[in-house]
């Protein structure tokens, strides 16, 4: 049963007006430099909830001195790591303390369930804040082995202003991942959150000043990213992006890098992640149900989505049937309403890619089990029923393209071999699972699959004591972990001789 007074404080939250939204820079909320605004629309219900500024180069320009100004001036970059850590903490707390505020103006902004949603993103984001504030005191330099008349010092500097460009699915939680270890390593950084999901990652930079972070050091510039995005990616003064989304948009700015002061850029381009079950899978209903939720949830739109199921002939038909079972009773609604699974795929353009995947897979001989049409319409919003295609050929554009939605191909597999080969027969390289009770089978897996993550018995999950990054054209960024921290600075050495 939903509980009743969460429910009724969601609601309560739901029900805000939300005002038009200005930039942040410099500690200040201010309008565009040409008063430019973009309509922003709720996929709950298709309607406009509020505008929010159109920042152009000119803005990020202001963005970027600002950032520039406080690093210069040394109010964050060369405040003791105690005092940072202090600040830091304090920002993760505040993200706790409005998290149902942070996690509802989310959903009204991308439609991704409010349960996931809560946990996903406000919680998520005040873990990894809380995480890398603990970090900055403990992470040391290098001392070399050197000879006795030289002594040989390896410091790790923060890089300066970092640039950060984070997807529409999951601002809070990713934007945490960039923005924690940036700052916590003593950058100063400017956010371009996705247009379409702006609204928490504005109130973010609002709590982080809150928190005593010194003005100039967090800016947000809402925005397209053919202007603002561009924008920061060709900037002279930024030293390094970091970037979740498309590998279209991830070679664009490797361009711009080229173009203009050959900055770091830091990529994760998403995936066809392949979610292998081996025929001695320890819980057949288990892994049917952990399946489904790793394609499913948030309407699909998830970059480590299990979106090619592989499964052993002999339980294939068995696979199936409990997959379809725990499909069927998926309740796809409201995303602000407890009782709903899946809640809606963030925008009108992408529920129309989805079900061009759908007729495009249908039209080159995918068998359709359920779903794939769009729900709920009477509502305005944009719903969509998870559609499973089985038998699905490699040679299908469902089995090689991220559809970044409710669509799962099915293929079937004979041997471990068959398995790797079809696992890998894709450019992408970010997660993978293999289901087995055989430890041997397992390691083996773990060693072939060509992915940054492989979960075993499980898909999901990962804390942010691990890195999530990818192979081949899923990127080369790592997110989480201590390993993120080297992406935010740069390595010195000192060689002195005594």
């Amino acid at each position: 049963m939903p509980d009743i007074s969460f429910q009724q404080d969601i609601d309560r939250y739901r029900a805000l007006r939300i005002a038009p939204q200005g930039l942040f820079i410099d500690g200040q909320v201010m309008p565009a430099a040409r008063g430019a605004t973009l309509d922003t629309v709720s996929p709950i219900d298709g309607q406009t909830l509020t505008t929010i500024a159109d920042g152009d180069t000119v803005d990020i320009d202001r963005a970027v001195a600002a950032a520039r100004a406080a690093f210069e001036r040394g109010v964050w970059s060369c405040t003791a790591p105690a005092q940072r850590k202090k600040v830091l903490l304090r920002f993760a707390e505040l993200i706790e303390a409005h998290a149902l505020e942070l996690a509802v103006l989310g959903v009204r902004d991308n439609g991704t369930e409010i349960g996931m949603a809560y946990k996903a993103e406000p919680l998520s984001a005040a873990t990894t804040i809380r995480y890398y504030a603990e970090a900055i005191d403990k992470v040391y330099g290098e001392v070399a082995p050197t000879a006795p008349q030289t002594l040989a010092l390896m410091l790790r500097e923060p890089l300066g202003v970092v640039g950060v460009i984070v997807p529409w699915n999951f601002p809070l939680m990713i934007g945490a991942w960039k923005i924690g270890p940036a700052l916590a390593a003593g950058n100063s950084v400017v956010v371009k959150p996705p247009e379409i999901a702006s609204l928490s990652l504005l109130r973010l930079a609002q709590l982080a000043s809150e928190a005593g972070l010194p003005d100039g050091v967090l800016n947000v510039v809402t925005g397209r990213g053919s202007t603002a995005g561009e924008a920061l990616g060709l900037h002279m003064d930024v030293d390094a992006i970091a970037f979740t989304g498309s590998g279209a948009v991830g070679r664009r700015l490797l361009e711009y890098s080229g173009r203009s002061n050959l900055k770091r850029v830091y990529l994760e381009l998403g995936g066809k992640s392949p979610n292998i079950v081996f025929a001695d899978v320890p819980d057949i209903k288990n892994a049917a149900k952990v399946s489904a939720n790793g394609i499913f949830r948030n309407s699909g739109q998830v970059c480590v989505a299990g979106s090619r199921l592989l499964v052993q002939s002999s339980v294939y038909d068995r696979f199936l049937d409990e997959l379809m079972t725990v499909t069927a009773r998926l309740k796809i609604g409201d995303p602000l309403d407890l009782g709903s699974d899946i809640g809606a795929v963030s925008s009108a353009t992408q529920l129309q890619k989805n079900l061009a995947f759908v007729a495009r897979t249908e039209q080159e001989g995918g068998r359709l089990l359920c779903g794939g049409d769009r729900l709920h319409v009477e509502t305005g919003g944009y719903y969509m029923a998870p559609a499973v295609f089985a038998d699905v050929a490699p040679e299908m554009t469902l089995a090689r393209e991220e559809v970044f939605g409710p669509v799962l191909a099915v293929m079937r597999f004979e041997t471990e071999e068959e398995a790797v080969r079809l696992a890998n027969a894709t450019p992408y390289g970010l997660a993978s699972a293999v289901w087995t009770s055989n430890l041997s089978t397992a390691h083996r897996m773990i060693k072939a699959i060509r992915a940054g993550v492989v979960h075993v018995n499980t898909y999901g999950g990962a804390d942010i004591t691990v890195p999530l990054g990818g192979f081949k054209q899923s990127g080369f960024g790592r997110d989480k972990s201590l390993h993120a921290l080297n992406e935010y600075t740069d390595l010195k050495t000192a060689w002195i001789v005594l």
